[in-house]
C-alpha cells in the first residue's frame, strides 16, 4: 500500500513525504486488549513490529520518497528512563535501513522535556527534528540551547490547531532567530502539527463578516502563511502580504466587537472567592428527595432524542425562511410532545425534552451568545468519518437573553414528573470551539460560566427544579503534561461551579460527562460539587465503578451508564440487572441513578424504545429486589 500511494503521489507531480506514526509511540499510545494482564507492557512487542516499519520504509525507499515523517507525539508527555530509553533502541535499529532516505522525526501539541530533547536529538538515522514551536513555547529555548549540528529543524510557528491569521511579524523574528542556530539551509518552515484540525478554507466562506473573516486563516491559507514566511526566509519578502497581515492584526487588537468592557468586569470580579453553593451535597439531596419524591435508583434519559430527517429538515427549511417561525415552532412542539408521551408511558422518573430544536450541543448556544462567530462549511472531522463544524470565540462572552427557558418549560407543562432542563457546560463550550487566542483560555471559560450562570438561574425562576449542565468535554482538555494539569482542573471545575453556585438546594443539579477516561480525574469530578453525575460506563468495563471499589468517598449521587448508546443492539433486562448490580457492590442504592451512557439523538426510535423499555424494567426489578432484601433484614432484626 505505501509503495503504491507513493507512485500515485509521483504521477500527480507531487514530490510528497509519508507519514507514519512512529513505532514507540504507536506502542505507548495502545493498550492491552480485553483480558490481557494490566501489568502488559505494549513497549514488550517493540522487537516485534520494527521489522515491519523496516518492511514499510524499504517500500516507501523504492517507490521513490526522499523524505519519511515519523510522527512520535508521546515524546511531550512525561516519559520515564525506560520509556525514553526505547526511542534510543528503536531508531538505532531502523538505523540500517533509513540510508538513502532523509527521515524526520515530528512532535507536536506541547512542550518537549528537556530528557525527551536530549533523547530526541541524538537518534541515529535521523535528519530532522520538528516542534510545535505554538504551544511549545518552552521547547524554543531548549533550541537556542543547543541544536545538533548538520540536522533540519521544522519550526512549527504557524498554529495548525486553530484557525487565526499568523502574525508574521512575529514568527519571521522567531525564524530569524532559529536560523542563526541551525543555518538557513537546515531551517524548513512548518505548522506546529497536521492540519486536520482546520477547516480546508476560508474562501468558501461567502457568508462570514468581513472584518472577523480578516483574522482567520484555514489550511489553505495557513499554507500561504507557510510559504509566505519561507520565501521572506530567502529573501523574497512579499511586502503586500505582510502588510495586510499586519493591518488584519491591528484591526483585531482594535476592534470594538471584541472587548466587552462589563463581561471583562464580571470575570474579573470572581476574584478567588470559591463560588461555591453553600450547603453540603447530602443536605441538599434531602431537600431535593422532600420535592422530587423520586423512587430508588430512579431513571432518567441523558438528553437528547433521536434527530429524525424530519427534525432535520424542518431546522433546514425554517433556516432557510422557506417555512415561518411560527410553523417551526408548532413542528418542534410536536417533537417535544411526542418525546414526553413516549418517556411517560415507559414510566421514565425524570424526563428531557429530546432537544428536537437543537442542531448541535455547541453551536446551538454559541448561536445565542454573543462573541461566537459561525462558519456554513467550516467542517472538521471529529473521530472516525464523523465531521463537526466548530464556533469560533472571537470576542468576549456574554448572554443577550434566555436561551433554553421556553422549550423547557413548555415541556414542563406536558406532564406531572420532573423535566430537566438541558445545558451545555462552559468547559465544553470551550473545548469544541475555536478558541480566541489573545487572551488565556480560563479567562474565556470565565465568561461562558457567567452567561451559563444566567441562564441557570431563569431556569430555577421558571420553576424548572432539575437543570443538567453537561461538561463532555471536561478530560479532553486536560493538557498532556502532568505539571500543567492541576491548573487545568481548578480552573475547569471552577468554571462548573460558578454556574449554579446561586441556586436554591431543592434545585438539582446534574452534570453529564461523556467517553473518556476518568479514574485519575476522580477528585475534581467530586470538587465539581454536582449533586447527580452522569457518565459512560459500558464501554470502559465499568473502570469508573473499580475508583469507588479503591475507597473514595463520593456522596452525591451517581448515574454510570447501562447501556451503550453508540451500538444498535438492544441490551437485554439480564445485562442490566448485572451491571446495576455490580454497581450496588460498590455503591449504596440511594445515590444510584439508572440511565444510558450518553445522549440518544444519533440513534433510530426503533433502537430507543426496547432500550429504554428495558432499562426501566431492570430497575423495577432491581427495585424489587432490594425491597425483599430489607424486608428480609428488618423480619431478622424483629
Amino acid at each position: 500500500m505505501a509503495d503504491a500511494d507513493r507512485v500515485d503521489d509521483l504521477q500527480l507531480g507531487v514530490d510528497a513525504v509519508p507519514v507514519l506514526i512512529g513505532p514507540v509511540s504507536y506502542l505507548l499510545l495502545s493498550k492491552p486488549a480485553k483480558g490481557v494482564q494490566t501489568s502488559f507492557s505494549p513497549l514488550s512487542l517493540l522487537g516485534k513490529i520494527l521489522p515491519i516499519y523496516k518492511e514499510v520504509v524499504s517500500e516507501l525507499k523504492a517507490g521513490g520518497a526522499s523524505w519519511i515523517q515519523f510522527d512520535e507525539p508521546t515524546l511531550v508527555l512525561d516519559l520515564d528512563c525506560h520509556e525514553l530509553q526505547a526511542f534510543t533502541e528503536a531508531y538505532a535499529e531502523l538505523e540500517s535501513c533509513l540510508s538513502g532516505v532523509k527521515v524526520l522525526v515530528q512532535t507536536y501539541f506541547a512542550d518537549v522535556p528537556t530528557e525527551a530533547y536530549k533523547v530526541l536529538t541524538s537518534l541515529k538515522g535521523v535528519a530532522g527534528f520538528g516542534f510545535d514551536l505554538v504551544r511549545g513555547t518552552k521547547t524554543l529555548d531548549l533550541i537556542m540551547g543547543g541544536f545538533p549540528i548538520g540536522k533540519y529543524l521544522f519550526a512549527g510557528v504557524v498554529d495548525g490547531r486553530n484557525i487565526w491569521a499568523n502574525d508574521l511579524a512575529g514568527s519571521l523574528v522567531t525564524l530569524h532567530a532559529l536560523e542563526s542556530i541551525v543555518g538557513k539551509d537546515k531551517l524548513v518552515v512548518s505548522t506546529s502539527c497536521s492540519l486536520l484540525h482546520t477547516p480546508v478554507d476560508l474562501v468558501n466562506e461567502t457568508k462570514l463578516d468581513k472584518e472577523i473573516k480578516s483574522w482567520l486563516a484555514f489550511a489553505a491559507q495557513k499554507v500561504n502563511e507557510v510559504n509566505a514566511l519561507a520565501k521572506a526566509l530567502a529573501g523574497q519578502k512579499d511586502e503586500a502580504f505582510f502588510s495586510a497581515n499586519a493591518a488584519a492584526q491591528a484591526s483585531r487588537k482594535s476592534s470594538r466587537r471584541v472587548t466587552n468592557h462589563s463581561v471583562q468586569k464580571a470575570a474579573a470580579a470572581l476574584g478567588d472567592s470559591d463560588h461555591r453553593r453553600a450547603t453540603t451535597v447530602s443536605s441538599r439531596l434531602d431537600a431535593q428527595q422532600k420535592k422530587l419524591n423520586l423512587p430508588v435508583l430512579p431513571t432518567t434519559a441523558i438528553s437528547s432524542f433521536p434527530q429524525t430527517p424530519e427534525l432535520r429538515r424542518v431546522r433546514h427549511e425554517c433556516k432557510a425562511k422557506k417555512i415561518s417561525e411560527e410553523e417551526y415552532v408548532k413542528a418542534i412542539m410536536e417533537e417535544i410532545s411526542k418525546v414526553v408521551e413516549l418517556q411517560e408511558e415507559l414510566d421514565i422518573d425524570v424526563l428531557v425534552h429530546g432537544e428536537p430544536e437543537r442542531n448541535d450541543m455547541v453551536e446551538y448556544f454559541g448561536e445565542q451568545l454573543s462573541g461566537f462567530a459561525f462558519t456554513i462549511n467550516g467542517w472538521v472531522q471529529s473521530d472516525g468519518s464523523r465531521c463537526v463544524k466548530p464556533p469560533i470565540i472571537y470576542g468576549d462572552v456574554s448572554r443577550p437573553k434566555p436561551m433554553t427557558v421556553f422549550w423547557s418549560t413548555t415541556a414542563e407543562s406536558m406532564t406531572a414528573r420532573p423535566m430537566k432542563g438541558m445545558l451545555t457546560g462552559p468547559v465544553t463550550i470551550l473545548n469544541w470551539s475555536f478558541v480566541r487566542n489573545d487572551q488565556a483560555r480560563f479567562e474565556t471559560c470565565y465568561q461562558i460560566a457567567l452567561a451559563i450562570k444566567d441562564e441557570v438561574e431563569d431556569l430555577e425562576k421558571a420553576g424548572i427544579n432539575v437543570i443538567q449542565i453537561d461538561e463532555a468535554a471536561l478530560r479532553e482538555g486536560l493538557p498532556l503534561r502532568k505539571s500543567e494539569q492541576s491548573f487545568y482542573l481548578d480552573w475547569a471545575v471552577y468554571s462548573l461551579r460558578i454556574t449554579n453556585c446561586g441556586v436554591q438546594d431543592t434545585t438539582q443539579i446534574h452534570t453529564h460527562m461523556c467517553y473518556s477516561h476518568f479514574s485519575d480525574i476522580i477528585p475534581s469530578i467530586i470538587d465539581m460539587d454536582a449533586d447527580v453525575i452522569t457518565s459512560e460506563n459500558t464501554r470502559s468495563d465499568g473502570k469508573i465503578l473499580s475508583v469507588f471499589c479503591e475507597g473514595v468517598q463520593y456522596v452525591a449521587g451517581i448515574g454510570p451508564g447501562v447501556y451503550d448508546i453508540h451500538s444498535s443492539r438492544i441490551t437485554s433486562t439480564a445485562e442490566i440487572v448485572d451491571r446495576i448490580t455490580e454497581t450496588l457492590d460498590v455503591l449504596e442504592p440511594e445515590r444510584l441513578w439508572v440511565n444510558p451512557d450518553c445522549g440518544l439523538k444519533t440513534r433510530e426510535y426503533t433502537e430507543v424504545k426496547p432500550a429504554l423499555k428495558n432499562m426501566v424494567a431492570t430497575a423495577m426489578i432491581v427495585r424489587t429486589q432490594l425491597a425483599f432484601a430489607k424486608e428480609a433484614v428488618c423480619r431478622k432484626w424483629d
